[in-house]
């Protein structure tokens, strides 16, 4: 059987699956369409909120800037995680007893405001549509490859299916369909990188391989590694190079935004008691380090095998891999498939018959290339959201395993584009058209706005996919940026703060959302249209903030501007106070007893 039939009978199985359970679990109310009618196991919602928070970011992206940049980028595993500790900590209790369907609706009674529920809305659709672009990305990425078309046809087949799954099951279809793709993208993630770490270092459990020996040599596996990138001209891949304030504030950004993500936090009000909303948080970190403890070893042992398999013969003075070697030996028909998708490519810009591969901007290579003949990096091209995907080509393991991890990078993609066009078709039909313009609509009615704002949001993240402003992971990170500027703060602020009112939540959220979208536009351009920016994250405006790491400094400005204009206006009425006390404190708690 060939390796596209076989990609067809794995990625067709699953597919069978999701919207098998889509059909089984179609939603017939409101309340099963927005909260899978409060009634999910907490175990069964860690690992489905595991499925919707390890987004094509997780599984196709970040192993891929975690190889291509080495320990700075640890920021990704270090942010993403911590965040899950704030939303266990500070948010998920809480916002489960409050009882409502969404964050946009406990922000417009918590804040006793019609106004405040719009703006949070918009800030809701903003964060989640940059979001959706990253995860389309991905989807374009895994499908081009896999049916071995054009990344935009793969792009526009992948709407089809989450369209086709999403729009008709609802929380509760989504729900179970993110379990079953939990179980198929570890399952695809874990295998390859068991091979890949026996390979390499016998030790079967990627964690520990990658401090392990490099099985060939005898050294350390980074110490080896560390030695080939450096040789190529690259940073040590080990070492600290970026700028420390601004991994900081990046860290600090992917924290707060991962808590204030509306679709991660809607699943916590699908469990059916408070206390399983903070027991659902602790499932997920469990379900989520089965992935981020390997996803380090997988980004390492990727890069040390793309840089033997380009300098096969002992690096350097060995010479190059040939033309001939890459269109004619078996171990290297991965670069051949991956060209087709246009993101992959090569040139042999000197005509020596060799493509050599190496950081033509170092200056000692430099030297090194004009002694050699060398005309600069040869291998022109390569994204860095195909490394996971193509790892098990690259590592030349057996074809089943390659058909596994296509249905797991569709599975992490798709899984989280259907939360995220979940929580932007709640947050239309029910706080905007419900909420605000139509409060008398009936519930078939209500379904069935939800279910055309979320084929309108398929269609503009479709669109906006097409032209990502950067990697897959990177897009996310953004997402990340302007949740933590916008919707962080006001939870925390309408939860822990009795003294914010409606005006000062209402002008924090806008202060944070604009200022932090601004920077960005204008270091990824206006609206992500290449060509209209103003700086780079190379060349970022504010010292060495990047446009991904700026949303720390957005959340400082909403809270800031909240706090100020709420001791300019109206105190917060005393009803209110009490409804946060009532929020925050547990069921039958009295004052303390003297013994």
């Amino acid at each position: 059987m060939s390796q596209f039939a076989i990609n067809l009978l794995f990625v067709g199985a699953s597919f069978a699956l999701y919207i098998g359970i889509a059909i089984w679990a179609r939603a017939g109310s409101t309340s099963e369409f927005y909260a899978a009618g409060r009634g999910v196991h907490p175990v069964t919602n860690g690992m489905a909120t595991a499925a919707d928070w390890m987004s094509a970011a997780s599984f196709i992206s970040m192993a891929g800037l975690i190889a291509f940049t080495g320990y700075d980028n640890s920021s990704f595993l270090m942010g993403w995680t911590g965040g899950y500790v704030l939303l266990a900590l500070l948010l998920a209790p809480y916002l489960r007893k409050f009882g409502k369907f969404t964050v946009s609706e406990f922000i417009g009674d918590r804040f006793y405001s019609q106004t405040a529920r719009i703006v949070a809305v918009v800030c809701l659709i903003v964060a989640s549509t940059t979001y959706v672009i990253g995860q389309m990305t991905g989807v374009g990425v895994a499908f081009g490859r896999f049916l071995e078309v054009s990344n935009t046809a793969g792009l526009l087949i992948g709407a089809c299916v989450v369209f086709a799954y999403a729009v008709f099951g609802g929380m509760k279809g989504v729900t179970y369909t993110q379990v079953a793709q939990y179980c198929v993208l570890i399952t695809a993630y874990t295998i390859p990188a068991i091979f890949i770490s026996l390979q390499l270092t016998g030790t079967p459990i990627p964690a520990l391989g990658l401090f392990g020996e490099h099985a060939a040599s005898g050294e350390p596996l980074l110490a080896k590694l560390d030695a080939i990138v450096t040789e190529l001209g690259f940073a040590e891949y080990t070492a600290h190079h970026a700028d420390t304030f601004n991994m900081v504030l990046f860290t600090l950004s992917l924290m707060i935004g991962t808590a204030g993500l509306p679709h991660v936090i809607m699943r916590f009000f699908t469990v059916p008691k408070v206390s399983d909303a903070r027991w659902s948080a602790g499932w997920t970190l469990v379900f989520i380090a089965l992935l981020y403890l390997t996803a380090p070893a997988v980004g390492a042992m990727a890069r040390l095998n793309i840089s033997e398999l380009m300098w096969p013969n002992g690096g350097i003075d060995g010479g190059a891999v040939t033309v001939q070697q890459i269109e004619n030996d078996a171990e290297y028909d991965w670069m051949a498939t991956w060209q087709k998708t246009g993101l992959l490519d090569w040139e042999d810009k000197n005509g020596d018959g060799q493509i050599q591969y190496y950081n033509d901007k170092n200056a000692d290579l430099q030297a090194i290339a004009a002694e050699k003949g060398w005309e600069g990096n040869e291998l022109t091209k390569f994204n860095r959201d195909i490394l996971v995907l193509a790892n098990p080509e690259i590592a030349n393991l057996p074809s089943w395993v390659i058909g596994l991890v296509a249905a797991g990078g569709l599975a992490a993609a798709l899984s989280t584009a259907a939360g995220l066009l979940l929580a932007i078709s709640s947050a239309v039909s029910h706080d905007l058209i419900k909420g605000a313009i139509n409060p008398n609509i009936s519930e078939k009615s209500e379904l069935l706005s939800a279910r055309v704002a979320m084929a309108v949001a398929i269609a503009v993240a479709t669109w906006l996919g097409l032209n990502p402003p950067g990697f897959a992971a990177q897009t996310v990170a953004l997402a990340f940026g302007l949740a933590a500027a916008s919707i962080f703060p006001a939870l925390m602020m309408g939860i822990f703060s009795t003294k914010i009112n409606n005006t000062g939540a209402v002008a924090g959220m806008l202060a944070g959302l604009t200022v932090t979208l601004i920077y960005i536009f204008l270091h990824k351009g206006w609206l992500f249209i290449p060509g209209t920016n103003s700086f780079t994250d190379a060349d970022p405006l504010l010292g060495t903030v990047k446009s991904t790491s700026f949303g720390a400094i957005g959340a400082a400005v909403n809270f800031a501007v909240a706090y100020i204009v709420a001791g300019m206006t109206k105190e917060t009425p005393d009803e209110i106070k009490a409804l946060v006390q009532s929020v925050r404190v547990p069921r039958g708690a009295g004052a303390a007893q003297d013994h």
